[in-house]
């Protein structure tokens, strides 16, 4: 006697629908749900409101973080582990770079560095930069626009992030520093380079920096954070 348990042909399992995500251009996810686990380009679109979808491009992230083409008639299988994105864009054209060796497909000419963070999913210690060849790198900032139809836009990386410069002034002379705190002894370096005597000893008050209050003084082992324009003036005297 057979007492093998028929397949379950109600299993909610395979009638539950399959979720994926659809952005456009500003990678802001929204979730839909589809019971065909293998759907068509066509039918993703559909599920979006996207109509008729032969005037959209759809692009699927991989999880390795490169772009696949989904064309109206080709069909994408949703049964893999975690929600499936999507990028759909109006129109035909594609831009095609690449980041950190990751292909990415784009569909708007001008491309925000705000996304191209999102996409590298990087923390605020790295940076974006766009390799100039035989150049120095461009430093793409989140609120830098690229546009990938000029010449030579292709190929994005990830950095740690440089540390920031300032433009200060001590005892009336330009200077330049990196970084935006400064320590008593870098600014006495910065205003008497050659001094040599033991016996020399310094004075410092700032103004126009970035602490609270922005005007003070700065003795032995102290430091001030700063800004573009802080000043300071240092005072030498030779204790006998």
């Amino acid at each position: 006697m057979n007492t093998a348990t028929p397949p379950d042909t109600n299993n909610s399992a395979a009638a539950s629908p399959f979720r994926f995500a659809v952005s456009d251009e500003t990678l802001n996810f929204r979730s839909y749900a589809t019971n065909d686990p293998v759907p068509t380009g066509r039918q993703l679109l559909a599920a979006t409101g996207r109509t008729p979808p032969e005037e959209f491009s759809l692009f699927a992230i991989l999880p390795g973080g490169d772009f696949e083409d989904v064309r109206p008639d080709e069909t994408f299988d949703l049964r893999a582990k975690g929600v499936e994105k999507f990028v759909a864009f109006k129109g035909d054209r594609t831009f095609r770079l690449t980041l950190d060796g990751h292909a990415v497909s784009w569909g708007v000419q001008h491309m925000p560095g705000s996304v191209l963070y999102s996409l590298a999913n990087v923390g605020a210690d790295t940076a974006v930069f766009l390799d100039v060849r035989g150049g120095r790198d461009r430093l793409i900032e989140p609120d830098t626009v690229v546009d990938l139809a000029e010449a030579g836009v292709e190929r994005f990386v990830t950095a740690p992030r440089p540390a920031p410069t300032f433009d200060i002034v001590v005892n009336g002379r330009p200077k330049t520093v990196t970084g935006n705190t400064v320590t008593y002894e870098q600014i006495v370096l910065l205003a008497f380079p050659d001094e040599r005597d033991p016996n020399a000893v310094f004075s410092m008050t700032y103004t126009h920096a970035a602490s609270t209050p922005p005007v003070g003084e700065l003795g032995v082992g102290g430091s001030v954070q700063i800004k573009n324009g802080s000043r300071f003036n240092v005072t030498r005297t030779v204790q006998s």
